[in-house]
């Protein structure tokens, strides 16, 4: 008895060894998500791009501003001239932080009276913008304490926090985006790639493209359904935000709705995509899984931010749909941004979509042929 159990489970083995998808579940996938989130899982910033508004424009304020970049967090982005500035790049999303330093900055400081600095961050992301401020008055007051060993003179340099787009950094500014960003992948991507894949499995797929309906009509029929139920799981999502958790619509809702089509366009055009290339269900629910699932959740800015990871982690978010959505999500619903802010985000979706349908089209080309 035992010789044949041992036979057994041999046999298994060899049939695990043969089977490369059972061989990625079980070595590939944890070390892909062991890497990932052991880089992505940090609250560390190397090089995060700030803004300065020096009203000062003298010796100590230079000095402080280079103090911010010797740590190696910090790097300077733009020397503003004046606070409209400010709003520009923060409803654009070029600056993140903005310090401002101001006139008599030098004056009170060898007076030895105390000193403040404002520190204005974009709160549309809650943590970010924390951990961003943080280290910013760690900065100020380092350079406070390498002061006081110079000057005969004790001051205080003290911070003055602001938050904008987000005053009480209320959590939900940061989850509701992200949210619908993942719920219309799951629906677009991963259900359309296993239901053309459920008609090659199950055989039905001949059938429908014998039909006198061209090829890709069929398509577009199987997939049309999930893009109006996905249409109204982000119109809910974005109503329970509003009026359950108060994640206010700043920016035009036409131009908000427009947004969330384009995105279900996308991903449905990678759902079908990945379906020409799946020969079965369970083949597509992997690489819907492995390719969309995690990705979109680490790499895409909605739970960790991109600038705390390594380079390598940032250019390949730069390639996740999910992260050019959330980007357009937060600029429209908390910025109040308009079309024009939003272009850069808007083009490469667009650009994404009509790869991905040409890619699609080689593809199911090949398999008809």
């Amino acid at each position: 008895m035992g010789k044949v159990f041992w036979a057994f489970v041999r046999k298994e083995f060899y049939h695990i060894i043969r089977d490369k998808r059972t061989l990625l579940i079980l070595f590939g996938m944890p070390l892909a998500q062991i890497l990932i989130f052991g880089y992505a899982v940090t609250n560390e910033f190397n090089d995060a791009e700030i803004d300065v508004l020096d009203y000062a424009r003298d010796e100590a304020s230079q000095q402080l501003i280079q103090h911010l970049q010797s740590s190696g967090n910090f790097v300077v982005n733009n020397v503003l001239t004046s606070e409209k500035e400010i709003e520009a790049g923060m409803r654009a999303g070029n600056a993140k932080v903005v310090v401002a330093i101001p006139d008599d900055f030098s004056e009170m400081l060898y007076a030895g009276q105390p000193q403040k600095v404002q520190v204005i961050a974009d709160g549309s992301d809650p943590n970010n913008a924390t951990t961003l401020v943080q280290y910013v008055t760690q900065m100020v007051n380092s350079f406070e304490m390498e002061r006081r060993e110079i000057s005969p003179n004790p001051y205080q340099i003290g911070i003055e926090t602001r938050m904008m787009y987000n005053p009480q950094l209320v959590g939900a500014y940061n989850f509701v985006p992200g949210t619908i960003a993942l719920i219309l992948l799951i629906i677009c991507a991963m259900l359309t790639s296993l239901t053309i894949a459920r008609e090659k499995e199950l055989g039905t797929m001949e059938i429908l493209l014998v039909s006198p309906l061209p090829p890709l009509l069929i398509i577009a029929g199987k997939v049309t359904p999930y893009a109006f139920l996905s249409f109204i799981n982000a119109v809910l999502v974005l109503l329970i935000g509003y009026f359950v958790f108060d994640v206010p619509v700043v920016g035009s809702v036409g131009l908000l709705l427009l947004m969330c089509f384009l995105y279900v366009v996308t991903a449905l055009s990678l759902g079908i995509l990945i379906s020409t290339a799946s020969a079965t269900q369970q083949d597509a629910m992997m690489r819907s899984l492995m390719g969309l699932m995690m990705p979109s959740m680490i790499l895409s800015g909605f739970i960790f931010p991109l600038a705390s990871m390594p380079l390598i982690l940032q250019y390949l978010g730069k390639i996740v749909p999910a992260t050019y959505f959330i980007e357009i999500l937060k600029g429209v619903m908390l910025r109040g941004v308009g079309l024009n802010f939003i272009l850069f985000e808007v083009g490469i979706l667009l650009l994404m979509t009509v790869v991905l349908l040409l890619l699609t089209w080689r593809n199911f080309k090949i398999r008809l042929e």
